[in-house]
């Protein structure tokens, strides 16, 4: 009998053609991603390729014959990874795909923001093309790129802009014992960072414990030309600081592309701060990273459902 795959979410045709090729039937998201609609989807299910919907204890125990759910991406604070390993559920996630993508659209980011693109252009649109006399972008060689979060899309981060743009790159590792630091990069305090970084990157992990993470005092600490790339996960920068310390001028501005709620409520106050580039969770969304997502997670449900142990199980 088929294995059957339960994807609510689409994934690139890739990862679905690798499971057809093995022999898998396809389940899609009936109806919205509520509990209820979950539940009924994945009662017969073998297997779930999971992208951003909420997985929570009630809907993984729905799956009576569940061996395995498979995060689409680098971050998993979207499934109730507890409750699956109690419940005999394997979980994976696929950490090395993503890092190039992010990494090149983190570079992208500090560009933007350094060229005042966003400005620009509106004020073009606004028939004002006299606006770039009085209000200049900035070059970014020879600028400190201060990166939190030195995992694999930090570190392509920290390389891009040594090599690529000629910044100065700080980090703060909580605890440096074991780890290789490139010796383009230099280690300093969470005070430091934020005290001298003219641009400030979020690359942790979503977690209870990095909720907040970056609230009231580091924005007192950064500088009034400094700005905030926050790619990492919603929660991690308290928004509502965030966006008071904008608009005060306690900092230049910054790009949000996560959000503690997602999709973000049009009436958020970040929608209107001209100097803030908002974007809708895109960090790795490229045809390339899709494709390599969707085959590497196929490729672990198969070896799960094989009786193989996955290549990256969730620790």
């Amino acid at each position: 009998m088929a294995k059957k795959i339960y994807i609510p979410q689409p994934i690139a045709e890739v990862g679905e053609q690798y499971l057809k090729d093995h022999g898998c039937e396809i389940i899609r998201g009936s109806r919205r991603l509520d509990v209820i609609s979950m539940k009924e989807d994945i009662a017969d299910c073998d297997a779930m390729i999971l992208r951003t919907a909420k997985v929570t204890r009630e809907v993984l125990e729905a799956g009576k014959k569940l061996q395995i759910v498979a995060r689409h991406g680098a971050g998993y604070d979207n499934l109730d990874v507890h409750a699956a390993k109690e419940n005999g559920i394997i979980t994976t996630y696929s950490p090395d795909t993503t890092a190039l993508s992010v990494a090149e659209f983190t570079i992208s980011a500090i560009l933007v923001m350094a060229k005042r693109l966003k400005r620009m252009e509106a004020e073009l649109r606004n028939d004002n093309f006299n606006y770039k006399f009085t209000h200049k972008g900035m070059d970014v060689s020879g600028k400190t790129l201060g990166i939190i979060g030195f995992g694999n899309i930090g570190r392509q981060v920290a390389k891009k802009a040594a090599f690529g743009l000629d910044m100065k790159v700080i980090t703060y590792v909580p605890r440096p014992e074991g780890k290789t630091i490139p010796d383009y990069v230099e280690l300093v305090s969470w005070e430091v960072l934020f005290k001298e970084a003219d641009f400030v990157s979020v690359h942790v992990p979503g977690s209870e414990a990095n909720t907040g993470l970056i609230g009231t005092k580091e924005f007192m600490w950064m500088k009034p030309s400094a700005y905030l790339i926050q790619v990492s996960r919603g929660g991690v920068v308290d928004e509502d600081t965030f966006a008071c310390a904008v608009k005060n001028g306690e900092i230049s501005g910054g790009l949000i592309d996560v959000f503690e709620t997602e999709p973000p409520m049009i009436d958020d106050p970040l929608f209107e701060l001209d100097d803030v580039l908002l974007t809708p969770h895109i960090g790795s969304n490229t045809e390339e990273c899709m494709e390599r997502i969707a085959l590497d997670v196929a490729e672990d449900v198969m070896r799960v459902l094989s009786g193989q142990e996955p290549r990256h199980p969730i620790p």
